[in-house]
């Protein structure tokens, strides 16, 4: 039984790549479905896959995650993980494509959801925006809120795992890349630049280019509509299986599940340090 992934938007979902991997749930918008019938879809997925995988952008409005945490909270499941992404929203597309990868391997729940965090550090996520004075979710220093409205000013802007920001100019090379082979996913908004296939490509050893839709909530994340958003990311299912293997397993001392990295991907409740250990310990 395969773990379940779901999403708060259809335009996270990325057509993947082979005939394995398999689809995510689409959990409609609070002000599309009755609380008593999400309670319901979501319950059906829990008893159909065993678990369930939430992935969602931290740009959602407030009454989604509410809502998330409320069905979570009606249901009295501990079967179900919340995981809420600082990526943008195509870079969270991305996680919840790899995510999707991993769950149907030999993988279980708990380490699913805990790789949310460790994936993330791995996807090279950004745009190129026409203005960064309405940009609030990276840091842009004040001579660039200046120039952010400047007419034909573009920038380039990677969100993670690094932030960095840099006016589009002669001479003016791109952000740091990853230092592995990827692949890169484009999803253009109401601006015209063939940066990201012209720049990023030879120098961020991209192998292969797609294209998506743009997602919902990439205007609002970014601040405009005047962007294009990529994401750089591993593709193979193999070396992500590798990198999350690699990762020593622990178990999670509130929920019992099974975890990778310091914190429970189903509960949230952090790893017990060494010295917390040593207490608990000592405690007669």
């Amino acid at each position: 039984m395969s773990t379940a992934i779901a999403v708060t938007s259809a335009d996270l979902v990325l057509p993947p790549a082979d005939q394995r991997t398999p689809t995510a749930a689409v959990l409609p918008a609070p002000e599309t479905q009755p609380l008593a019938s999400a309670v319901a879809e979501l319950q059906l997925l829990v008893d159909r896959h065993g678990h369930v995988i939430v992935v969602y952008p931290s740009s959602v409005p407030t009454a989604t995650e509410q809502r998330l945490y409320a069905i979570r909270s009606l249901l009295e499941s501990d079967r179900i993980a919340l995981v809420r992404s600082d990526l943008p929203p195509l870079g969270t597309a991305v996680l919840a494509l790899q995510l999707r990868q991993l769950s149907v391997c030999d993988f279980s729940p708990g380490v699913v959801a805990s790789a949310a965090r460790l994936l993330a550090h791995y996807i090279y996520a950004g745009a190129v925006l026409g203005s960064v004075a309405r940009l609030d979710r990276v840091p842009v220093s004040l001579k660039s809120h200046v120039k952010g409205w400047l007419p034909g000013a573009q920038f380039a802007v990677l969100a993670g795992p690094v932030p960095q920001l840099d006016r589009i100019g002669p001479g003016v090379p791109p952000p740091a890349g990853p230092e592995f082979a990827t692949e890169l996913v484009l999803a253009r908004g109401q601006l015209q630049t063939d940066w990201p296939t012209a720049t990023l490509v030879p120098q961020w050893q991209v192998r292969a280019v797609r294209e998506a839709p743009l997602p919902a909530e990439s205007s609002r994340w970014w601040g405009t509509g005047r962007l294009v958003e990529f994401a750089a990311y591993l593709p193979d299912l193999p070396v992500l299986h590798q990198l999350v293997s690699s990762v020593r397993r622990e178990t999670c001392h509130w929920c019992a599940m099974e975890l990778i990295g310091d914190r429970c991907g189903f509960c949230s409740a952090p790893l017990p340090t060494a010295e917390h250990q040593a207490s608990a310990a000592r405690v007669p």
